[in-house]
């Protein structure tokens, strides 16, 4: 019996000693420089957020922070780099919505984005617009539905190419309103909205910030916003959810992950040192000139976030045969 207590005391004190190590560990995180791998190119939406969050992130871990910008694949190829990357917290994603997106799209991807990521925390929301351009007689939602059952097919919406946040979009208003307008791809940003202001197209879901000077100059005109909340900063837009197609809603956002298995200490530090940036009065200024609202939402959230719009986008890619080319 002797034998046997000395045995279970030696077990007890394996464990409580490795308990102690994995604390140990998580309290002196981070040690070393930390590299947020961003799976899309400098200068866009969620490179930019990621450049405004580094600097406090230094400043509350004391390490160097690296952006480190692996493009390709609709931003596959950066967000696999980060999967099956070592689990220890020095290795982030920083991404986008089409996250979700790319996989209800693509069949085949090099990591599973439920298994195989763990969620950190929702950055930010990017509230989308309609707009449209101002020779197309519609002011709401309920005249654009209208209009598009009286026209089936002869409205015109622009995009940077299938499966993007606008194409699906689109889509899903359409299959939510029981419409059918006509998808046309451009090559970028900048191509949709020269098409747009010059009528060779009718209208587009696009982000807030890219398209507020030419609704302030008259070229264009929004009609509403996608997410369920208003826009604060075109607070007089309305939903389209109140505004004639109940239940809408199509909002990007920004949102920070790490291989999946990495320990649960580090996930909550991270977690709680970016929704602490986020509350800074000088990060939220710079976010939302940027069209994205703070958010800073628990890793559980966002992983209930991420599940739910993989089965919304599923749904619609499904519906409408929405594919990547």
């Amino acid at each position: 019996m002797a034998l046997r207590g000395y045995g279970c005391e030696r077990l007890i004190m394996v464990i409580a000693v490795l308990l102690l190590s994995a604390s140990a560990a998580a309290q002196s995180y981070p040690t070393n420089l930390i590299r947020i791998v961003v799976p899309f190119p400098a200068g866009g939406g969620i490179d930019s957020v990621t450049r405004i969050l580094s600097p406090k992130l230094n400043e509350r871990f004391g390490q160097p922070i690296v952006i480190d910008n692996r493009t390709g694949a609709g931003g596959d190829i950066g967000t696999e780099m980060v999967a099956k990357a070592a689990p220890n917290g020095y290795t982030l994603l920083a991404t986008f919505s089409s996250l979700a997106t790319n996989a209800a799209l693509y069949t085949r991807q090099g990591f599973d984005t439920v298994r195989d990521l763990a969620p950190v925390t929702l950055i930010a929301t990017v509230p989308n617009v309609i707009v449209v351009n101002p020779t197309l007689p519609v002011k709401t939602v309920k005249d654009l539905i209208q209009l598009a059952k009286k026209r089936p097919g002869e409205i015109l919406y622009a995009s940077i190419g299938p499966g993007t946040p606008a194409h699906l979009s689109a889509e899903l208003f359409d299959t939510m309103a029981g419409i059918k307008m006509t998808h046309v791809a451009y090559k970028g940003g900048p191509q949709s909205l020269i098409a747009l202001i010059s009528g060779e197209s009718h209208l587009t879901f696009t982000t807030a910030v890219i398209t507020l000077p030419h609704i302030k100059t008259g070229k264009l005109r929004v009609i509403a916003v996608t997410s369920l909340k208003r826009f604060s900063l075109m607070p007089e837009v309305p939903t389209v959810d109140e505004s004639g197609l109940p239940g809408y809603e199509s909002t990007a956002w920004y949102a920070l992950l790490a291989p999946a298995k990495t320990p649960q200490p580090i996930i909550d530090e991270l977690q709680r040192e970016v929704a602490k940036a986020l509350r800074l009065n000088d990060v939220k200024e710079s976010l939302l000139q940027q069209g994205a609202e703070p958010v800073g939402s628990s890793p559980e959230q966002l992983a209930a976030l991420i599940k739910n719009d993989i089965a919304k986008w599923s749904k619609v890619v499904k519906a409408t045969g929405a594919k990547v080319e």
